[in-house]
């Protein structure tokens, strides 16, 4: 390093040093000037005659006194009283304090009493004095950093890392202490933020925490806020949770921020001991998100064959790409008779899939497809399949001189797709087949009151398309579809005509 970056450096040093401020406090004046004076060649510098006039200067001005230099024995307030102030307060106890004393015995009851140090009388070592604070104010500095990046700052909880570090922390010292998980989320947080403010979203979040430490005093257990508007909990297995659930669905929550709030719980009791928290709270959030959407309960167990079929399902979603690739996808036509005259008739057919994989075997449709849409690569089968039918058509015209209408499935994320027209288009005239014989069969759900949707399905239409309805009658808006969007035929949800043969409410309904 330069000579002139090494004068830079130490200037910027004493510049920093020279920003904290000492609270002197002695009733000897001659003692505060002799302090000041040594102090001052680092540090700016506040006296106080006794602990009443310090406490009130630490009261208005805490932010700005980095360390307080303490005589023991004072009038009106002594050292050890302002001690005992300083230790009671939540804020003013972080301050660190170092005791004038030239008393042995007062040293061991001032450290007893939350003194970071002592400095003995006489002062005739004016740089042991200066390193010591120094040296005292870098701990506590540092002390307030950790203490900032460890616990959350609106609600004192952990923060997910500390949280997590504590949690195996604990289990190599316990190794077979049987534990419990627990991963709360608050529903609709950002709802009650959008109406009321942000301010009365933070003060359901601090409402939450006191439930969560409510539960944390019962079980003697460690948790942390992630994520904005989720807890985790972890503590030793109780054999009855539920006075925990309680506490933290707020059964006798009186807290008036939290009317009206309501949580999702998932629950892992008794945890396998052989994994990390991490893939602990990983398998308790599965839990949770089996009643996320739903309102019929509030909490949810854990158990293996949640994760076995989450495993399951990441791996169908690992290898879709090599099973488009490799062509493991079979499409299947199920024929559609004409049943009008004497003799059934083969009028169309419905295309369908299935996932022939090298290792699992015939992997049924409804394992993988409601999968895919979920995560929104259904596209990519769907297109694959599109594309494969087009050609089987045209295959079929050219050997039977007739077409041969097939539908495929047009998904709600397929309807989200702004080129899908275009899309399919290319596709039949690729193939060289009419769109009259390519039917575009969609699923009730897919439809919304979206103009884009309504647009796509007028476009498709005008270049002849045939559009079909699947699955009318299994949602609750069937009737108000068929007013809005422009449909060729319905094909009637099996729920919905399976009594036809017996009811005749049922019967005039379909007719």
């Amino acid at each position: 390093m330069s000579q002139s970056n090494n004068k830079n450096l130490l200037r910027e040093q004493r510049d920093q040093l020279l920003s904290r401020t000492v609270l002197i406090v002695d009733d000897e004046a001659i003692n505060r000037e002799m302090l000041s004076m040594i102090i001052g060649q680092e540090f700016k510098t506040r006296t106080a005659e006794n602990g009443k006039e310090a406490l009130e200067i630490l009261q208005d001005r805490h932010n700005q006194i980095s360390l307080v230099l303490l005589d023991l024995q004072m009038p009106v307030m002594d050292g050890y009283a302002l001690l005992d102030v300083l230790q009671k307060d939540p804020v003013l106890k972080h301050l660190p304090v170092i005791v004038l004393t030239a008393e042995k015995s007062a040293e061991v009851k001032s450290l007893h009493l939350g003194a970071v140090d002592f400095i003995p009388k006489p002062y005739d070592m004016p740089d042991v004095i200066l390193a010591r604070i120094g040296r005292a104010i870098e701990l506590a500095e540092d002390s307030i950093i950790i203490t900032e990046t460890e616990f959350d700052a609106l609600t004192g909880l952990y923060n997910p890392e500390y949280f997590f570090q504590y949690a195996n922390r604990y289990r190599s010292l316990y190794p077979d202490m049987a534990t419990d998980s627990i991963v709360l989320n608050i529903n609709h947080l950002h709802a009650f933020s959008d109406i009321h403010g942000r301010m009365y979203g933070n003060q359901i979040l601090k409402g939450m925490a006191e439930r969560v430490n409510a539960a944390l005093h019962l079980t003697e257990g460690i948790a942390c806020r992630c994520n904005g508007d989720y807890f985790y909990l972890v503590f030793p297995h109780q054999d009855n949770l539920e006075p925990v659930l309680d506490i933290l669905t707020g059964r006798n929550d009186t807290n008036p921020d939290m009317h009206g709030v309501t949580v999702r719980v998932g629950v892992y009791p008794d945890v396998d001991l052989s994994l990390s928290y991490e893939d602990i709270i990983d398998r308790t959030l599965n839990a949770l998100k089996t009643i996320k959407q739903s309102y019929a309960s509030a909490y949810a167990f854990f158990d293996e064959g949640m994760h076995r079929q989450e495993q399951f399902e990441e791996r169908l979603l690992s290898e879709m790409d090599r099973a488009l690739e490799e062509e493991q996808f079979v499409v299947y036509y199920q024929p559609k008779y004409d049943i009008t005259g004497d003799v059934p008739r083969l009028c169309s057919a419905e295309a369908l899939v299935r996932w022939n994989h090298p290792q699992l075997g015939m992997v049924s449709p409804g394992a993988f497809i409601p999968l895919f849409e979920k995560t929104g690569t259904i596209f990519k089968l769907d297109r694959y399949i599109w594309e494969k039918v087009a050609w089987q058509i045209a295959e079929w015209e050219k050997t039977y001189q007739r077409p041969t209408p097939v539908s495929v499935n047009i998904s709600r994320i397929d309807m989200e797709e702004p080129d899908l027209k275009s899309i399919i288009l290319s596709i039949t005239e690729k193939a060289g087949i009419q769109p009259d014989s390519y039917r575009l069969e969609v699923t009730e759900s897919a439809y919304t009151d979206a103009q884009y949707i309504l647009d796509t399905v007028n476009a498709l239409r005008e270049h002849k398309f045939r559009i079909e309805l699947d699955d009318f009658g299994a949602g609750y808006s069937s009737l108000g579809i068929l007013t809005d969007m422009p449909v060729d035929a319905l094909k009637l949800d099996m729920q919905f005509i399976h009594k036809i043969d017996t009811s005749p409410r049922d019967l005039h309904i379909v007719e």
